[in-house]
């Protein structure tokens, strides 16, 4: 294999872009490892340590282009970067093309003199504090897309935002849907009544497409990134947000989402939702609900829950999502026992890790809920295990799993060699930003999974869900026929999907499936 850079001197991409484009170019023929970044100290460190290295990566600058193919030979590698090039141009012509008012502006100021309100910032992380800074200066919310930002850099950027009533949404806040316009990793929903606060980028989507699938529709949608309700942090962007859906006249039910909140934080938050004149439906996944309830709040142990919970206020009458029709379970062998769920959606394996434990016990995870069940080693799974693929350990100088699929497919094959597993789970997520066709990108690795278990005289029951809408750009119904035509059981929402998994696992003798989860 030939290493090949290629470094384009003050180019500015963003990381959104950037990520997106890298998954396509490890695709290119005869490329292994591929990827373009912008020429930060971090990157080029991470570069090196995945084995794209070469001495001209110490050419490069922060503000610099780096495009670097692992190829088969030299002249695949230059056709990979040219391709590369060539599309990375192309964009840039397109972009202006467009009418005025419809170009990117080239700095924050720029920007606000234009009118503008919101900034979405996706640079380096060493970087965006003070691009974030800029905007709230010029009195504008951001969008902090972007990870790796310091815990006291974001603390000073929320406390400054809060004092002049705008929002900082992150660090690493990859979901966010205002006055209808999707932002970052989203969904195509219908406006409607319900604001949602969230923690979490995935479990903002999945609660979001539920409310459009109920019948519902979303207000505005704000993600807060995962640090918000720290004891750091303190809740600065959750609160603030409160405060807005609170005064906000075309939003009458709330949803906050998150992992159960820091001690010296959930109280203050509760007690302000407990204020509201609007019903509040809260989901802490694994928190105690007397404690929600106590405060005359709905509480929800699930995403799925949250959303019926809220879409029947909303609605002003029950509503619930279809269970599908009946299928009989596969014969499976006595030792096949354990679930393997592998997750492109981190929130979506925290919902899982907490389903299994009330229904199979204890389970081993990369973010196991106690130390004592994290796994010694990642590439190898014990007894019942599920493995969120978008932490950092798997997606170093690679795009996250919604759009890079190679990762999780080696291991839905590895995990079909084991003789002990019962059942598969995963997730698929659709939407702006996320892989153009998601099904067609995890179907071969499902079909072949299928043919290892089949060849060793088992079967291999494998169960998703799939988050979006009919509005998304890949369609939920393409996605979810595309899975069943591969032999898949397809439920209407994680936790659905976790529960029929757990009662495979635990050898109960029917189980749903095969319907249509619209």
């Amino acid at each position: 294999m030939t290493v090949l850079v290629e470094i384009r001197k003050n180019s500015y991409y963003d990381s959104v872009s950037l990520m997106n484009f890298s998954s396509r170019l490890a695709t290119r023929p005869k490329v292994g490892e591929a990827a373009a970044v912008m020429g930060t100290e971090q990157n080029i460190d991470t570069l090196r340590q995945s084995g794209l290295n070469s001495e001209d990566l110490a050419e490069a600058e922060p503000n610099d282009l780096v495009i670097a193919v692992d190829a088969e030979s030299e002249e695949a590698g230059r056709e990979a970067i040219e391709f590369a090039l060539e599309t990375l141009e192309k964009g840039l012509g397109e972009e202006e093309e467009k009418p005025a008012e419809q170009r990117a502006f080239r700095t924050v100021r720029e920007a606000a003199g234009r009118g503008a309100n919101l900034a979405l910032i996706s640079t380096p992380g060493e970087y965006a504090g003070a691009e974030a800074l800029k905007a709230l200066k010029a009195s504008m919310h951001v969008h902090l897309f972007s990870d790796n930002v310091p815990l006291e850099q974001e603390v000073a950027l929320k406390q400054f935002a809060a004092e002049r009533g705008l929002l900082v949404m992150g660090p690493d806040c990859g979901t966010a849907i205002v006055n209808g316009v999707p932002l970052a990793f989203s969904n195509a929903v219908r406006r409607g009544n319900v604001g949602v606060i969230a923690a979490s980028g995935t479990g903002l989507q999945q609660v979001t497409s539920l409310l459009h699938r109920l019948g519902s529709g979303v207000s505005q949608a704000f993600g807060t990134g995962g640090r918000d309700l720290s004891g750091s942090v303190g809740g600065t962007t959750t609160k603030q947000a409160l405060r807005e859906l609170l005064a906000d006249e075309e939003t009458a039910v709330i949803v906050l989402v998150s992992k159960p909140p820091a001690e010296e934080v959930v109280a203050e938050v509760l007690d302000l939702a407990a204020g509201s004149s609007k019903p509040v439906v809260v989901c802490f996944l694994g928190a105690d609900a007397a404690r929600i309830e106590e405060r005359g709040l709905a509480a929800a142990s699930t995403l799925e829950e949250a959303a019926v919970i809220a879409a029947g206020l909303d609605l002003g009458k029950e509503v619930e999502l279809p269970e599908g029709a009946e299928a009989e379970l596969p014969e499976l062998r006595p030792e096949q026992r354990y679930v393997r769920g592998l997750f492109s959606g981190g929130t979506f394996c925290y919902e899982a890790l907490l389903i299994l434990r009330e229904i199979v016990g204890e389970v081993y995870s990369n973010t196991p809920l106690e130390k004592s069940l994290r796994l010694p080693e990642l590439d190898r799974s014990i007894q019942h295990t599920c493995i969120d693929f978008g932490e950092d350990e798997f997606t170093k100088n690679r795009p996250h799993p919604m759009i890079d699929f190679r990762i999780r497919n080696q291991r839905i094959v590895e995990e079909a060699r084991d003789p002990d597993v019962a059942v598969l789970l995963l997730d698929l997520v659709i939407g702006y930003g996320a892989h153009e066709d998601p099904a067609g990108a995890i179907v071969p690795a499902i079909s072949e999974a299928k043919r290892v278990a089949q060849a060793d005289g088992r079967q291999l029951p494998v169960v998703a869900s799939v988050c979006g809408t009919d509005q998304d750009p890949q369609g939920l119904a393409r996605q979810e026929q595309t899975l069943r035509e591969a032999g898949v059981t397809v439920m209407p929402s994680n936790a659905r999907a976790v529960e029929l998994a757990s009662e495979i696992a635990a050898g109960k003798h029917r189980y749903v499936g095969g319907g249509n989860s619209r």
